[in-house]
């Protein structure tokens, strides 16, 4: 019997070679190298592409939005662009447990009435999902069940059944009786994926993908997953918190970056109509170290409190701790700030926190951080109903952000009567009753926070 040859895939860009090695001469990664069996493909899988495909002029293709339908649970149409798109493929991403299953079966059971939808598990029994279909009390009478892994058993029965939405739960499960490689491998999760990505362009078939992710919270399986699907999702938060939010990294449908706010209840997954609320903490009274911005989430803008603790340290190495935003980008706007507005934090330990567990990557954070790493500094509280937002120059200057007018009247929505913000962002028309302090440089907006305490 002949011995099954093994090669190494790389999870990163799919390169294949023939001997394992640290790093991928393709992308150069570290440690991204997996072991699979080289499996012969049969014949019959890309016997279409030996057609040849009619060359259109551009000009002649008719370009017609893509008409959408939705879920049934806005936090989540709100991700998706829209809802769903015919022929498009999600995948959806997070810690096990966090309720990747529960949001899609909830989906799925409020759409059964209206249109044909699949549920494919791969992890659990049929029985596994009639109870939490009944411990969440859905009305599932209408909802297509299938407990199979094998690939070519889940496209005929997509084929037999024609459904409108189908979900595979999950794309890490499913194996090609094709390959020799067992489930999960590089080569199963890319074939298997293309396959049904393929499935779903010819028949307009919705589908959606539940992946599983590494212990660093990135998908797990080959990096080339990522660009078969239209879109990607992925679930933040801690499993202990009530709180979930569902954020899109790619959409070729909509927008990216677009943030969806749920809670955890018994009854599943809802919607959270203000997210805002979650982010602010609410003091009682005005602390220091606590300033409010408003970020731009997609195409909602969103209150988040940022917290800071400046202590003396007993190190002579102090510490620099940021959960939520970025680490080294803390460092670069503390020199800044000892730079251009005479603050010195080298003796000092810096803890910054966004509330909520929400992450912030946009740059509008850097002048709100800074703030706040102020008034700790100085132990004065900011004024109370003020919001600051602002990118923050290594000359100190203070650079105008996007979709500032948006921000601005989402802060006074929210009963906020105060703003600091770059002068390049101040509104052309005022806002009813919001006052807007616009601000050149890192000085100002520091000069402005001493003359106020």
């Amino acid at each position: 019997m002949a011995k099954a040859k093994t090669l190494y895939s790389c999870t990163e860009c799919g390169d294949t070679l023939s001997k394992w090695q640290g790093q991928c001469p393709s992308c150069h990664a570290w440690n991204t190298l997996v072991e699979t069996i080289a499996g012969v493909a049969a014949p019959s899988r890309y016997s279409a592409l030996s057609v040849v495909s009619q060359v259109v002029s551009l000009a002649a293709v008719e370009a017609v939005e893509d008409e959408r339908v939705a879920t049934g649970i806005g936090e989540l149409d709100r991700v998706l662009g829209g809802g769903v798109v015919k022929g498009g493929v999600v995948l959806i991403g997070g810690d096990p447990g966090i309720g990747k299953s529960t949001l899609l079966l909830q989906a799925l059971s409020g759409m059964s009435a209206a249109h044909r939808t699949l549920y494919v598990s791969g992890e659990e029994s049929a029985r596994q999902i009639a109870l939490r279909a009944h411990r969440l009390q859905l009305d599932a009478a209408d909802l297509q069940l299938l407990a199979e892994i094998q690939l070519e058993k889940i496209l005929a029965t997509l084929n037999e059944h024609k459904p409108f939405i189908a979900v595979i739960d999950s794309i890490q499960t499913v194996y090609s009786e094709a390959l020799q490689s067992a489930p999960g491998s590089v080569a199963q999760v890319r074939e298997c994926a293309a396959q049904l990505t393929r499935y779903a362009k010819q028949t307009g078939t919705v589908i959606f993908l539940v992946g599983h992710v590494t212990k660093e919270g990135a998908l797990a399986g080959p990096r080339v997953l990522e660009h078969i699907v239209d879109t990607v999702l992925y679930f933040e938060g801690d499993t202990s918190s009530a709180f979930r939010l569902v954020r899109a990294f790619k959409n070729r449908f909509g927008a990216v970056n677009e943030l969806g706010v749920f809670a955890m209840t018994d009854k599943g997954l809802k919607g959270v109509s203000n997210p805002s609320a979650i982010f602010l903490s609410g003091h009682s009274a005005d602390v220091p170290g606590s300033c409010v911005m408003v970020t731009q989430e997609g195409t909602r803008p969103l209150l988040v409190e940022i917290q800071a603790l400046v202590e003396s340290s007993p190190s002579p190495n102090p510490r620099r701790l940021s959960v939520g935003l970025e680490q080294n980008r803390l460092a670069m706007l503390l020199a800044v700030l000892h730079r251009h507005a005479g603050l010195a934090c080298y003796d000092q330990d810096v803890f910054i926190n966004a509330v909520g567990g929400v992450r912030i990557n946009e740059p509008a954070a850097d002048l709100p951080l800074l703030l706040a790493i102020v008034s700790s500094f100085k132990n004065k509280a900011m004024q109370d109903k003020l919001v600051v937002f602002g990118e923050v120059g290594l000359a100190g200057e203070i650079r105008p952000v996007q979709r500032g007018q948006e921000r601005l009247k989402e802060a006074a929505k929210l009963g906020f009567t105060r703003a600091i913000v770059p002068a390049a962002n101040k509104p052309r028309q005022a806002i009813a009753g919001m006052d807007v302090i616009a601000v050149e440089r890192l000085q100002d907006a520091v000069a402005y926070l001493r003359e106020q305490g």
